[in-house]
């Protein structure tokens, strides 16, 4: 259903832009209707509004994605297997930036393109499970008639649901990203854990599904070692600690266990309800328990925080220490 967005402290930014309202329970395919009013909304001094989740084209091969709209990632990622450096390549992976790229990229729908692109440079990422050293190239991609070329990170994401995600350098300057038409929040933020009565530096992250939350020294009441499963129910104690080195330890009902998959693997979690949110604003809200100390960020925040609540855009300033 389109209709004409105005809320609160956004109105001004967003004042004649039509949103598409998507649920979270699916990926709704943006419509001809939809991208053209992207493509108008760019085109002014408003920042057009994108869902969780929209279908966008890799010009170069001519192929449509059901693309993750991603705000907690720095760069835009796509699918990429079988890489094959032009003239052979060096063992050090920088020392073949300015060389061809081949690779071959595949759709959701199993749809395969043999391409070619130049190396930019390369970046390394960072996540829980450690980092990884990653190609960038320049790609073109967007929506029909309203597309430009961004730097691209090349991954194998075969076991992952999406196949191209949309990071902050696709998004910055044009989108604000909407997972339920509310509050304005930018790419990181300060939001408190109230049990712990602490601050967090957090990053606000659209593609993931949940809260996760710095936790070490976790101990289970009565545990059953072998089924996380069989510890539902019971009571968790645990160490959080935020930026700033300060230490709480809290004590908390498990309320479930969550399958977490990323580019490095899955790891199931505890999750615990815990009250989130911007000074004087928090509410409860599942978070599941990962030792994050060697995170820049020791809080995320997730799609089930931000449902309901907030709009996120990339380009607003970031939060101070």
């Amino acid at each position: 259903m389109l209709q004409h967005q105005s809320v609160g402290r956004c109105t001004t930014l967003l004042l004649g832009v039509i949103i598409v309202s998507l649920s979270l329970a699916g990926c709704g395919k943006v419509s001809e209707e939809v991208q053209t009013t992207a493509k108008s909304a760019v085109s002014s001094d408003a920042k057009a509004i994108i869902g969780q989740s929209e279908k966008m084209r890799l010009i170069a091969a001519q192929l449509d994605f059901q693309a993750r709209i991603d705000t907690g990632a720095a760069n835009t990622s796509l699918h990429a297997i079988e890489l094959q450096v032009e003239g052979g390549a060096s063992d050090k992976m920088q020392d073949n930036i300015g060389k061809t790229l081949h690779f071959t990229t595949e759709n959701e729908a199993g749809e395969q393109r043999r391409l070619a692109a130049k190396i930019l440079k390369t970046t390394t990422v960072n996540n829980a499970q450690g980092s990884e050293v990653r190609y960038l190239v320049e790609l073109d991609i967007g929506f029909e008639g309203q597309h430009r070329l961004v730097a691209v990170n090349l991954r194998d994401r075969s076991h992952m649901d999406y196949k191209l995600l949309i990071g902050r350098n696709w998004l910055a300057g044009r989108y604000v990203v909407d997972v339920a038409e509310k509050r304005l929040i930018g790419p990181t933020a300060f939001i408190n854990v109230k049990e712990a009565e602490l601050t967090f530096k957090t990053r606000i992250d659209t593609g993931a599904v949940e809260n996760s939350l710095n936790a070490v020294d976790i101990k289970i009441d009565d545990e059953d070692p072998t089924n996380m499963d069989n510890n539902i129910g019971k009571w968790l104690n645990f160490t959080t600690e935020n930026e700033r080195g300060e230490e709480k330890r809290l004590r908390a009902r498990i309320v479930d266990t969550s399958l977490i998959r990323n580019a490095q693997g899955s790891e199931v979690r505890y999750m615990v309800e815990l009250t989130l949110g911007e000074p004087g604003l928090e509410y409860p809200v599942k978070v599941n328990l990962k030792d994050r100390s060697q995170m820049s960020n020791k809080l995320l925040i997730g799609r089930n925080w931000l449902q309901g609540h907030y709009l996120v855009d990339v380009a607003l300033d970031k939060p101070s220490d």
